[in-house]
């Protein structure tokens, strides 16, 4: 092979990286209980503001009090790395040693909790706003998992409207999202080129709506009214179920046994595709943490193998079921799927859950790695979910995507 060759192929690997966009990455089984916040009561996809605080907190259950570092990177809209050099976009420094965590205390499973917080004395502060990730290493510089968060300057006004689809084939089941942007301090120039918006359904980011051109422009006002690209699947309120009491049953749990750990067995659920909608109220596929009787769950909560059981006719060969919420990012990953069990005609999985609140779905996911989370739990256009709109855009000859504003509603107020 010619050295022209080589330097072909290199130069197309690095043009590759250089412009794939980046996936956070799922920890392993040791890490538990992520909860990534903004100051908010949600559990993960913090969205805050510049200046604000952001905190992570995890738990390290192979009791080797190892230590664990961050670093966080600045990225396009796209998810592709930014061109900005890190001291464009951070006061201080990275890099560091998570100082701060404690082992648990009176638990059958022991565990370290590690907590972080930005800005602290060494990252003193985030300068410009955008899309991150923070990523945690461990000593040998492997990295654990990442975690996606954005950071916006409110600089524009975001309306936001909830309605019914405009599409008579699929009013009964989906949600649209109406926007109107305007800023008294930015002058729009170009905005089909300049101006990108993304769509959140209750912290999803995995199917979230992007890049959607503005359709009228009138002045310094951009709306966004489309019948079909801007709506979502409306859903079923999250099933969910609560064990901060591990020793007696509770919200969504049938029995409990002892054994090394707490067992915690909770209901059967079947499939509300084909019943009519009842509303219920949940946290939108949040998760917290929680244990009677402690101050400090953090350190003081256990864990519990937590039993799902899902009855459910046997899918073809090569689709499959998983569950997921917030508690696990969304993530389809092998500890969350079930398995089938043939003389019962349930699909049920073990997984290991600190003591809390749970909201939950389950996902099919067939060969192709389509991920259908409305088959089992139904679609409803009445379903209350969150939703938030982000605002991006680079002025000509701008070096990075501003985030300039963010908009939230909830569809609770749906009309027509």
């Amino acid at each position: 092979m010619s050295k022209n060759t080589i330097h072909h192929i290199c130069f197309l690997l690095i043009s590759y990286c250089s412009f794939a966009q980046v996936e956070e990455i799922i920890p392993p089984d040791y890490i538990k209980s992520i909860y990534f916040n903004g100051g908010t009561t949600e559990s993960q996809l913090p969205i805050i503001a510049l200046g604000e605080t952001i905190t992570l907190e995890f738990d390290a259950l192979n009791g080797d009090e190892e230590d664990y570092y961050y670093e966080i990177k600045h990225y396009n809209f796209d998810w592709t790395p930014s061109n900005l050099v890190k001291s464009e976009y951070l006061e201080g420094f990275d890099e560091q040693r998570i100082r701060d965590y404690e082992n648990s205390f009176n638990t059958l499973q022991t565990y370290s909790h590690y907590n972080l917080s930005i800005p602290n004395q060494y990252t003193k502060n985030i300068k410009v706003t955008g899309n991150y990730i923070m990523t945690i290493y461990d000593d040998y510089d492997d990295i654990v998992f990442s975690r996606k968060f954005m950071v916006y300057q409110q600089q524009a006004d975001v309306g936001v409207q909830i309605k019914r689809s405009r599409d008579v084939s699929t009013i009964a089941e989906k949600q649209s999202v109406d926007i109107a942007i305007s800023s008294s301090t930015i002058q729009f120039v170009n905005p089909k080129k300049t101006v990108k918006t993304v769509i959140i359904q209750n912290n999803n980011i995995k199917n979230a709506i992007t890049d959607l051109e503005p359709q009228y422009i009138l002045a310094n006002e951009l709306t966004y009214r489309y019948t079909e690209a801007s709506s979502f699947f409306g859903g079923n309120e999250f099933l969910s179920f609560e064990n901060k009491e591990i020793r007696a049953a509770n919200n969504g749990v049938q029995y409990i046994r002892l054994e090394d750990l707490y067992q915690t067995y909770l209901y059967t659920n079947t499939s509300r595709a084909n019943q009519k909608y009842t509303y219920n109220p949940d946290l939108n596929g949040n998760f917290f943490i929680n244990a009677l009787n402690s101050d400090q769950p953090e350190t003081e909560a256990d864990y519990a193998w937590v039993h799902f059981a899902l009855q459910y006719p046997k899918l073809e060969e090569g689709s499959h079921i998983y569950v997921f919420g917030n508690f696990n990012n969304y993530e389809i990953e092998d500890a969350t799927k079930l398995e089938y069990y043939e003389e019962e005609g349930v699909y049920s999985k073990a997984i290991l859950l600190k003591q809390g609140y749970y909201n939950y779905k389950y996902a099919i996911v067939n060969n192709k790695g389509d991920v259908d989370q409305y088959t089992i739990g139904g679609n409803f256009w009445q379903t209350e979910n969150n939703y938030k709109v982000l605002v991006y855009y680079r002025e000509l000859g701008a070096r990075y995507d501003k985030i300039i504003g963010l908009g939230e509603i909830n569809s609770v107020g749906i009309t027509n």
